[in-house]
């Protein structure tokens, strides 16, 4: 029987791919950078190797970069309350009257995360968060995973993970934790065959306790 679940948040809880894309592109632009956007999936990826990817060989112009970008974010916040998923408040009710506990491991920083849970009203229904910021190494390593199964007192064959990009769902494998993949919803194609399913929403997470 399942204890717990472990949601990644974007692209799960809310739908902010598409808005980091377009975010990253308009910065990058106003300071005059072109933005590879096109041409890299960065789904699922943590800001440090995101970075490295856009500016590989100058370390200090990249620094400059990821600085600015920082600011940038601040004043173009997430609006989480347009992106979350609709379902998951009344999830999370369901799942915490059923005494199901509920962690999330995701790549984004902590205020991010946080921003999103205090938008979404599940702040208080969520047993431990943690973020990949946080971690040594980030995903596809399970680190992440393995820490939140120790903190919630779980083992892996006791939990599932839900995710959405390769990344993620590989490193939930890694930690030997049964992988549920949501479809997504913004009409992207991202590789999810190495989930053990496929959720077409997320409310179906349920069928597997």
């Amino acid at each position: 029987m399942h204890k717990g679940i472990i949601f990644d948040m974007d692209g799960v809880l809310a739908d902010t791919e598409g808005f980091y894309s377009r975010r990253r592109a308009e910065y990058l632009k106003a300071v005059g950078y072109s933005s590879i956007e096109q041409t890299y999936d960065f789904t699922g990826s943590n800001e440090r190797d995101l970075w490295e990817v856009i500016v590989p060989n100058d370390h200090e112009l990249r620094q400059e970069l990821m600085i600015g970008y920082r600011a940038y974010r601040k004043m173009h916040p997430v609006p989480f309350r347009e992106l979350a998923d609709p379902e998951v408040r009344p999830l999370f009710q369901e799942l915490k009257s059923r005494g199901i506990k509920i962690g999330i491991a995701s790549s984004s920083d902590p205020k991010s995360i946080r921003a999103m849970t205090d938008a979404t009203g599940i702040t208080e229904l969520v047993d431990y968060i943690l973020s990949g910021e946080e971690c040594v190494a980030h995903k596809p390593s399970p680190e992440i995973y393995l820490r939140v199964l120790e903190t919630l007192g779980l083992e892996a064959n006791q939990a599932l993970v839900v995710e959405d990009s390769p990344i993620g769902i590989r490193s939930g494998k890694r930690a030997n934790i049964k992988v549920l993949a949501l479809k997504p919803q913004n009409g992207t194609n991202p590789d999810q065959s190495e989930a053990d399913a496929i959720l077409n929403k997320l409310t179906d997470v349920l069928r597997y306790l």
